[in-house]
């Protein structure tokens, strides 16, 4: 009965809400900084991005992009993913509602290919893409292919992003999720565009499958070393 009561949509809404109100306090509480200086001005020309992140460490991304930069993000259709959807949408980011999966089954049931090919036209109408790049349920911080395939078939660029605060409580969940603090540092890390071409091929998408994974873990590691913590 209480895993029943806790999918109804006036729960999933109201803990959405809550969500979305405790990121903004822990934005506003936290003294923020963002890296590389100029990151935002720099980046303007390469707009429409798709950013990269890691399930776990995404909460605090909606605030690393200037408000008024066109955004959606990527989140999948499980209950979880509307908790998330809904703080999503309250914190100003359109929406995707899809996944990735490890076969083409998984793909199918979570709207992997439907996902796919609306992030395409939301990146062709000039909105950037937010998505995870690690696949439900792990392993986390390994890079899917996914994120690459959708470079290579828009033609835009990959920009790992992360975003870390000096307190936080560490979850025991398969993405060691993050939950952060009011009351302390903050720090907005980003890395550089990882550009793939159209004509790469399935080989040489492992290449830059692995270029994700050490950009996403490089931008990880130098958010956490800014605001005086270890990654992890």
């Amino acid at each position: 009965m209480i895993k029943r009561l806790g999918r109804q949509p006036w729960v999933l809404s109201f803990v959405g809400t809550m969500l979305a109100g405790w990121l903004k306090l822990v934005y506003r509480t936290n003294r923020f900084v963002v890296k590389p200086d100029g990151i935002h001005d720099e980046m303007e020309s390469h707009l429409p991005v798709i950013v990269a992140m890691w399930h776990g460490q995404h909460f605090m991304v909606p605030f690393a992009k200037p408000s008024h930069w066109p955004a959606k993000v990527m989140i999948s259709r499980s209950a979880d993913g509307e908790v998330n959807a809904i703080a999503a949408r309250k914190l100003g980011l359109g929406l995707i509602r899809a996944s990735g999966g490890k076969n083409a089954r998984q793909i199918k049931k979570r709207g992997g290919m439907r996902g796919f090919i609306e992030a395409l036209r939301t990146l062709k109408e000039g909105h950037s893409v937010a998505m995870t790049a690690d696949v439900p349920k792990g392993p986390s911080r390994k890079s899917g292919t996914g994120i690459v395939q959708l470079a290579k078939h828009s033609g835009r660029p990959i920009l790992p992003v992360a975003v870390a605060t000096s307190r936080s409580i560490e979850l025991d969940s398969w993405d060691k999720a993050s939950v952060n603090l009011p009351f302390g540092r903050g720090s907005i890390f980003v890395g550089d565009l990882i550009w793939v071409s159209s004509d790469t091929d399935d080989d040489e998408l492992e290449t830059f499958r692995l270029q994700v994974e050490e950009g996403l873990n490089a931008v990880t590691s130098k958010a956490y070393e800014l605001v005086g913590r270890a990654d992890g």
